[in-house]
């Protein structure tokens, strides 16, 4: 999560993949919520919705990865490297993949900068970006059988153009949420290694305290460090003071000093 106030993360524990589970976590939630087009998020964009309207913002990252998975970029990057002849591409995928990564390009310039910069330099250089490539991409469209790999790929675009359109209008919205992704990153690589939490407490237990770690990491804080620190003060830490060990305002105490032997 990111805006006015420092950034920090919060991992929520559902059982399974129910789209309950969304529902519930963000029952209080009214904003932009920038995600890939699973179905279980559905719900939470209805209209009417109590106590607010939540605004899809589609994830520019997942629909590239469809066009580059099927250009075979990766293989073929592979393949050349050892001497060997490049498969066969799929040219539309291949065309896609460049006209995305265009719009990616200008994003690497403006990160990190203001809303109100990033909107103004979307709407002068990446809107005419995108617009040609809602064109290309529906001229292209009616050219393929709805069976056709590139034509799937395609329309979880097009379906979707008004949620991909969205961080024209909007300057906080970023392309993509390979922010949210780099933070799981750890968690999905291990899960192997930790398959079962055990109960549905050790779950949400487990939730939490990646919440503390992720937050502390966003705000260049060293984890271990700090979680180090924070159990051995806050037993006689003022209740009404708590804020003062968030990692955003947390500062190391100096290291104790022996005093040398006269």
């Amino acid at each position: 999560m990111t805006g006015a106030g420092p950034p920090c993360a919060v991992f929520y524990y559902s059982r399974d993949r129910a789209g309950i589970h969304p529902q519930t976590h963000l029952a209080g939630y009214s904003g932009i919520f920038q995600a890939d087009a699973y179905a279980g998020y559905n719900k939470l964009y209805e209209s009417g919705r109590t106590p607010g309207p939540i605004i899809e913002a589609a994830c520019w990252a997942h629909a590239r990865r469809k066009f580059f998975e099927l250009a075979d970029i990766a293989r073929n990057a592979k393949r050349k490297a050892q001497g060997r002849t490049p498969a066969f591409v799929a040219p539309m995928a291949l065309a896609a993949v460049q006209r995305i990564d265009a719009i990616f390009e200008i994003e690497r310039a403006i990160n990190g900068k203001p809303a109100a910069e990033r909107l103004a330099v979307r709407q002068e250089h990446s809107a005419p970006l995108v617009a040609d490539l809602e064109i290309w991409m529906r001229t292209e469209r009616a050219k393929l059988s709805r069976h056709n790999d590139v034509a799937k790929a395609m329309d979880y675009m097009l379906t979707r153009w008004a949620s991909f359109s969205r961080f024209l209008s909007d300057g906080r919205i970023c392309v993509s949420n390979n922010a949210a992704e780099r933070a799981i990153r750890s968690l999905a690589l291990g899960r192997r290694n930790w398959l079962f939490a055990g109960s549905d407490r050790g779950g949400q237990r487990a939730a939490m305290m990646y919440s503390l770690i992720t937050t502390a990491k966003m705000n260049g804080i060293d984890p271990q460090e700090w979680l180090a620190d924070v159990l051995d003060r806050i037993a006689n830490h003022p209740a009404h003071r708590l804020d003062e060990l968030m990692p955003w305002n947390w500062t190391a105490r100096p290291a104790a000093t022996v005093p040398c032997a006269a």
